[in-house]
C-alpha cells in the first residue's frame, strides 16, 4: 500500500491542476466576482445616464451624465486602479483617488477639474446609453464589486 502513495499523490496533483485549468476559461470572461461573504463597502449609487434636455454633445450636456460611487463604510478606500465601465458603449474610466468613509463621488462624462466630490472622464462623447445599459464597478484586481442596470424603454 505504501508504494502506491506517491502515485496517489501525483494523481491528486494532476486532478487539481486539471480542475484549475478547466476553471480558467470562465475567469477569462472578465466576470470575476467578489467571493461570497466578501461584500465591498463601495457601491454604485444614483445614475443620471440621460442628461436633461437635448443631447447636443456640449461639455455641459456631457457632464450632466454621471454615475455616483459611494463608500458606505467607515474607513477610507483607495480606489486607485478601480474601473467603471459601460457594458453597452464599452467605455472605461480608471479611478485615481481615495474615497473617505461615508463619502461619495460623481463620475461625470465630460471635461472638468477633479475634486473630492466630482471627477471627470474627460470624454467628448457620451459614455452611457440613455435607454439601456449596465454600469460595472471593478476593483484593482478586476473583481466585479457592483453593477447597476437600467432599461428605460
Amino acid at each position: 500500500m505504501i508504494r502506491f502513495a506517491p502515485r496517489l499523490a501525483a494523481a491528486v496533483a494532476v486532478s487539481a491542476a486539471l480542475a484549475t485549468a478547466l476553471a480558467g476559461p470562465a475567469s477569462a470572461t472578465g466576470r470575476h466576482h467578489l467571493p461570497v461573504g466578501h461584500r465591498s463597502p463601495v457601491v454604485l449609487g444614483a445614475v443620471q445616464a440621460d442628461s436633461p434636455g437635448r443631447d447636443d454633445g456640449s461639455n455641459r450636456s456631457l457632464n450632466a451624465e454621471w454615475v455616483t460611487v459611494k463608500n458606505t463604510g467607515r474607513h477610507a478606500v483607495n480606489l486607485t486602479g478601480w474601473t467603471l465601465t459601460s457594458r453597452h458603449t464599452h467605455t472605461t474610466y480608471r479611478f485615481h483617488l481615495r474615497l473617505g468613509g461615508h463619502q461619495q463621488v460623481r463620475v461625470h462624462t465630460g471635461r472638468g477639474h477633479d475634486t473630492m466630490r466630482d471627477v471627470y472622464q474627460n470624454r467628448r462623447t457620451y459614455a452611457w446609453d440613455n435607454h439601456r445599459d449596465t454600469a460595472v464597478l471593478r476593483d484593482d484586481h478586476r473583481m466585479v464589486v457592483d453593477t447597476k442596470h437600467w432599461n428605460h424603454r
